[in-house]
């Protein structure tokens, strides 16, 4: 049984993912990593109540990241696949932005990464493998106006990767990122029409993206295939450049 731990594991993409692993690969265990909102987790755990089940756990805070792998290695022996999906996006100019809207962001965004990273790598050592995929943004590369904070964030984690990469290498630990353009998620269901169809038009496949078109990425990269492919940063986006 191949061990993958999801954090966002309540939203469209977490879920998208998670339910490629399931479909695609009999022998994996998904972990779901959610907060107080697990509805749409539930209903997929309910549907694989074998082989996915669902913790409580707060990206920012790494006592809960401990007790998470820490159940995760008592329950499964290992752990052999981290996806740090959980994030938020919290929008507005940097002449008008409070403090704590860059903080929060950072920290959803790029702590969690630091300290799921952390906590995950320890196990992955010890058993000598391991896959760890950053889902980061488009943004991290082509970075809209609004989103000093998420802009950051998303960079980070790119290059933090990219480090981690190179640290965990020789232990068989490959670490890569995964930048998302416009997918079709409950994110993109903010926006009004006009807004969608000026997103569309700057598409070259004029169309948004599909959570299982990024879930087969991740799903790849976390395979024995991808075995000599690390610190990179895919681009998922329909052709923007």
């Amino acid at each position: 049984m191949r061990s993958i731990l999801i954090t966002g594991g309540n939203g469209g993409l977490g879920l998208g993912i998670a339910r490629y692993f399931l479909e695609q690969d009999p022998q994996a265990r998904v972990w779901l990593g959610v907060r107080a909102n697990r509805a749409n987790a539930e209903i997929l755990s309910n549907e694989f109540p074998d082989r996915c089940q669902r913790l409580n756990l707060d990206v920012t805070d790494p006592a809960a990241w401990h007790d998470a792998v820490g159940k995760i290695v008592e329950n499964d022996g290992r752990l052999d696949v981290l996806v740090n999906n959980a994030g938020l996006h919290r929008d507005c100019l940097l002449a008008a932005m409070p403090a704590e809207t860059w903080h929060s962001v950072i920290a959803a965004n790029l702590d969690s990464v630091f300290h799921g990273c952390r906590a995950a790598v320890t196990p992955m050592m010890r058993q000598r493998g391991g896959r760890i995929i950053n889902i980061a943004s488009l943004s991290a590369v082509l970075s809209p106006m609004g989103q000093t904070n998420y802009a950051a964030a998303k960079a980070g984690v790119v290059a933090f990767g990219q480090t981690l990469a190179k640290e965990v290498a020789r232990a068989g630990i490959t670490v890569n990122a995964v930048l998302p353009g416009f997918i079709d998620t409950e994110a993109l269901g903010e926006m009004d029409d006009e807004a969608r169809k000026q997103a569309r038009l700057g598409i070259p496949m004029r169309r948004f993206g599909k959570p299982e078109e990024v879930a087969a990425a991740v799903f790849f990269l976390a395979s024995a295939g991808a075995a000599y492919i690390t610190g990179a940063a895919l681009k998922i986006d329909g052709g923007i450049f």
